[in-house]
């Protein structure tokens, strides 16, 4: 790098007609690629090319205004007056070969419309004055990845970890933004993404746009969009302080309602609920951009007839917690979430069976192993809501009624609550009898649970970090509860640290060193549009042309062997669940 850095820009009158035609250049020559643009912000793209090899890279960018807010999460950003902006690399993208190109995605905030005005790499000016410098521009695109919220916390992690919690956690809601289904808000961050599967409908043509794509597909699967909700939201509740200081308090709201808003369409009538919009079978034998289906996309739901107590139980449960997490900011909606989590328990409990019987294309996929778990789990959340005493009498009924609600569980996830709902009856009653089971549970993972050389606990070959995270939150939550505190904090911190790096690499997209560029996801394997997108884009070994920043990839198996191969659905799908548990044992950590 020069030692020296030109990062001022002389502004004059004489100059006006100069920075008019300086300003057009940037974009016209495309080195800047205005993604969006609203009222009072814009996401864009800085596309640089590398004409010889370096080590490391500087970039000043300058504006025609000074700016009200400026992020990335692909360089660290400083300014001292808002108008220039100096972008250094990161230390996974400092090293680049000659003709490399890269992208820098930013959002950036303004009273009125700002301009980039000039462009400087290493030096060298790219596009002032209509014409491109030696770096010329690249046209690779990536997500964009800012927060445009102001931290009402510390804006630092705390010293003693040895990553940045804060971004990862930043970055995992904007994972769940990637995954949104349905028209999407003005205020989008996910610059490639568009409006998609507009013609939800149910049987009798209710609306049943927006929700979450499930996976590295396109199918609004219920069950574990529902789990995946109730545990962000017992994330956002519990650890509050986290989310707050990272600034990201907002956007985890936002991702939960995102998804209760989908839950509380669905239900159509007090036993009818619609639990899947589109066939897995048919959604998997395309490969594409969600806003280019055209396949036909049936919904299915549950009725009293062809019932479904762990999906209805599990909705439930989301929807009541979704009810204490907008209690305080949003009276309103949090008394409708309550309604409807009310009659979703009724119909849960009321007419029992398991959901794949109603849905079997579920069942193909996401196959129920019992309903009991999912009753206690939604009454426990109803008696959190409400303190309404029939709720955690009922949820210790069935204690007694689910002799398995008892005994030591092997994981928790989207289809086994019972370490969950151990854990919150005790967080409820503070009985013993609740703790010990808890207690079993976290010693053995802690203790006794298989582990790769490496250190990581494996439970599943299916997501293997998932498990990680989800059991890494449980023992947080019950930590908190002053459940052998110090013992489960370290071992949360040691399991997350495995995932974050110390496992050799970041198994989160886009964050740390070394972090997979290739996850089973077609969207983001796809070019931007109008550029065909098809299969060749699932087997081609160049890394996705976006970056699905947050997602947390399956990971590597019980030898710690991982290939970042997008191919692999096993230890490179991304999914919602696996970032639920994940996400809110990082905002735990956080919280401490």
């Amino acid at each position: 790098m020069a030692a020296v850095w030109l990062s001022l820009l002389l502004l004059c009158v004489g100059q006006t007609n100069i920075i008019a035609r300086a300003a057009g250049a940037c974009v016209q020559s495309g080195v800047i690629n205005e993604k969006s643009v609203w009222n009072q912000g814009m996401s864009a793209n800085l596309n640089m090319k590398f004409p010889s090899a370096v080590n490391s890279w500087r970039v000043t960018m300058t504006f025609d205004r000074a700016l009200t807010n400026f992020e990335t999460w692909s360089a660290t950003p400083s300014t001292s007056n808002n108008v220039v902006y100096t972008l250094d690399n990161l230390p996974y993208n400092g090293n680049q070969p000659a003709g490399a190109s890269l992208s820098i995605a930013f959002n950036a905030h303004f009273a009125s419309k700002a301009e980039v005005i000039s462009v400087k790499m290493n030096g060298v000016e790219q596009c002032r004055g209509g014409v491109a410098g030696a770096g010329g521009a690249a046209t690779t695109t990536t997500t964009t990845t800012t927060t445009t919220t102001p931290s009402t916390g510390s804006n630092n992690p705390p010293s003693s970890l040895p990553y940045d919690y804060q971004e990862v956690l930043r970055k995992s809601l904007l994972f769940y933004e990637a995954q949104r289904s349905g028209r999407l808000p003005s205020n989008n961050r996910i610059p490639w993404r568009g409006d998609s599967a507009m013609n939800d409908r149910g049987e009798n043509g209710e609306d049943l746009t927006g929700g979450y794509y499930d996976a590295g597909d396109r199918v609004k699967f219920g069950l574990p969009m529902a789990a995946s909700m109730t545990v962000l939201a017992w994330g956002a509740i519990d650890f509050a302080s986290g989310y707050a200081g990272a600034g990201q308090s907002k956007y985890v709201k936002q991702a939960v309602k995102w998804g209760t808003d989908y839950f509380i369409k669905a239900h159509v009538g007090s036993t009818d609920f619609y639990g899947q919009c589109g066939n897995g079978d048919t959604d998997h034998a395309y490969w594409g951009r969600a806003e280019d289906m055209t396949m036909n996309r049936p919904c299915y739901k549950i009725t009293a007839s062809k019932p479904g107590s762990d999906l209805a139980g599990e909705t439930a449960a989301a929807l009541a917690a979704a009810s204490i997490l907008f209690k305080t900011s949003n009276p309103s909606y949090s008394a409708t979430c309550l309604q409807h989590a009310k009659q979703m328990f009724q119909f849960a409990d009321r007419h029992r069976g398991k959901y794949q019987d109603a849905i079997p294309n579920a069942g193909k996929f996401y196959s129920s192993s019992g309903y009991g778990d999912e009753l206690a789990w939604a009454a426990a959340w109803l008696y959190r809501a409400t303190n309404d005493q029939t709720y955690l009498d009922k949820a210790k009924g069935f204690f007694q009624e689910f002799s398995d609600l008892s005994g030591r569980p092997s994981e928790f996830s989207w289809d086994s609550k019972h370490a969950g709902v151990q854990l919150l009856m005790y967080q409820l009653t503070g009985e013993s009898s609740y703790g010990s089971m808890v207690t079993q549970f976290c010693d053995w993972v802690k203790n006794n649970a298989p582990r790769s050389p490496k250190g990581m606990v494996y439970l599943n070959q299916w997501g293997s970090l998932r498990h990680v995270g989800n059991v890494a939150f449980i023992c947080l939550v019950a930590a908190k509860k002053g459940l052998k505190s110090n013992a489960y904090e370290n071992f949360a911190i040691q399991q997350l640290n495995y995932i974050l790096g110390d496992g050799g690499r970041s198994y989160v997209v886009g964050f740390g060193k070394n972090p997979p560029v290739r996850p089973h996801h077609a969207g983001a394997s796809c070019p931007d549009a109008p550029a065909p997108c098809g299969w060749d884009q699932l087997h081609t070994s160049e890394p996705n042309p976006h970056v699905l920043y947050g997602a947390l990839v399956g990971g590597p198996d019980q030898y710690d062997a991982y290939e970042d191969k997008r191919s692999d659905y096993v230890k490179n799908e991304v999914a919602l669940d696996y970032n639920a548990g994940f996400q809110s044992a990082i905002a735990g950590v956080l919280s401490l």
